[in-house]
């Protein structure tokens, strides 16, 4: 099946509405049906400003980016990014064509 793999990336300490950013996004993609999406933490990076971000083992609090990401039809991801510039929220995001599909039976 084709469809539309759309992820986001967040500050891993931004908060929206009072919660994580990251999390944010996945409660908000569960609540419009969307059927999975998972969170990858970066270890190092660095975004428009050219700011290195890096995690060090001392530290608590990550200044790192996120990718939230989802496996979509192209309906779910026009539907969420609808949804999603109705908030006051600031995200970049990519959209990139996939083929998708489950291989093997469940047991």
């Amino acid at each position: 099946m084709q469809g539309i793999y759309l992820k986001f990336y967040v500050q891993e300490n931004r908060r929206h509405h009072g919660i994580l950013a990251y999390e944010w996004l996945l409660q908000e993609a569960r609540k419009l049906g969307i059927h999975g999406g998972s969170a990858f933490r970066a270890i190092a990076g660095f975004g428009r400003h050219g700011k290195l971000h890096e995690e060090h083992f001392f530290e608590l609090a990550g200044d790192v980016s996120v990718e939230v990401g989802f496996a979509l039809n192209e309906q779910e991801a026009q539907s969420f990014l609808a949804h999603l510039a109705g908030e006051k929220l600031r995200l970049f995001y990519i959209k990139v064509p996939l083929e998708m599909g489950v291989v093997g039976s469940e047991p």
